[in-house]
């Protein structure tokens, strides 16, 4: 696959405006029935985010060796990142009702049952799933590489990563959590679907068992490193550079890295697991270098 040499954050910028696109075409148009629900899956997905999971997909096909047709492969590619932006924007949907975390911001502007209301919220999340599993079984790429990227993404999602990592959240509101429990929680919670991302874009590329193993590594620790900084982020950010609305995990008791470790411990613990996703790369080359750039963009971003 020709690759054309982009400073990062053009790079970034160019994934996160394609894939609004391909989002933008492969979602319902928000005239069709039922109207309403289409809208509100639209304005869940569409106009904002940082779309470091599709980053993660587009920057781990990029690190392996192309099997197959290359048109397919990214033809295939979008899809698989469309997809795992399609569950985490649903999860973002749910995670904001009174029920779970009571949210009113979201990316900078109302959440999703603000702005429409609380059923049509939930239903939008509800149909932004299934959308995502279809876009993976559309991929032109061998049937078994489908199944095992539609493996993947479920597991992922479902009661062993997000969906159980945030019931464990919720249930742990008030408690003290060990540092091992903490981090069983948020690789669950928010390291699932980062590690996904990464194994789709291996599986979609026709990685070797080397390659996946190499991503995987990679994956651990990228994606426990995300939720460290975001609960970094939660008590030293602003609403307006955060998106959404600061403070809330220490007003709602939960427990963070932050109220386990203190600020200062849990940017060196960052830091540790930035050091430990690029010694994964190590395998992969200069072709794992988009890798290695997200996995700063993911721990300094704090900065």
């Amino acid at each position: 696959m020709k690759q054309i040499q982009l400073a990062f954050p053009e790079w970034l910028q160019g994934r996160a405006r394609h894939i609004e696109d391909v989002l933008d075409d492969l979602l319902p148009p928000a005239d069709a029935l039922p109207s309403r629900l289409h809208e509100a899956m639209r304005y869940a997905v569409l106009g904002g985010g940082k779309r470091v999971r599709a980053a993660l997909v587009y920057a781990a096909g990029q690190a392996c060796p192309v099997s197959g047709s290359v048109l397919a492969i990214e033809a295939s590619l979008d899809r698989a990142a469309a997809a795992v932006e399609l569950i985490h924007a649903y999860s973002l949907v749910h995670d904001d009702l009174p029920c779970m975390d009571d949210d009113t911001l979201r990316r900078g502007r109302p959440t999703t049952h603000v702005q429409f209301d609380e059923a049509t919220a939930m239903l939008a999340g509800d149909a932004l799933q299934p959308l995502a599993f279809e876009l993976l079984a559309s991929m032109p790429i061998a049937p078994a590489l489908i199944v095992q990227a539609t493996q993947s993404l479920a597991r992922a999602a479902g009661s062993q990563g997000m969906a159980g990592g945030q019931a464990i959240d919720l249930f742990s509101v008030g408690r003290s959590l060990s540092r091992d429990e903490l981090q069983m929680m948020h690789g669950m919670k928010t390291g699932a679907m980062l590690a996904c991302s990464v194994a789709l874009g291996g599986i979609v590329a026709g990685a070797s068992s080397a390659s996946r193993q190499a991503l995987d590594a990679y994956a651990q620790a990228v994606g426990l490193a995300f939720q460290v900084v975001d609960d970094i982020l939660d008590v030293t950010a602003d609403s307006a550079s955060l998106g959404k609305t600061p403070g809330k995990d220490a007003a709602e008791n939960k427990p963070t890295y932050v109220s386990l470790l203190g600020l200062s411990e849990a940017r060196a613990f960052a830091g540790e697991l930035r050091e430990a996703a690029l010694d994964a790369l190590a395998p992969l080359g200069d072709a794992g270098a988009r890798l290695a750039q997200l996995a700063d963009f993911i721990v300094l971003r704090d900065r």
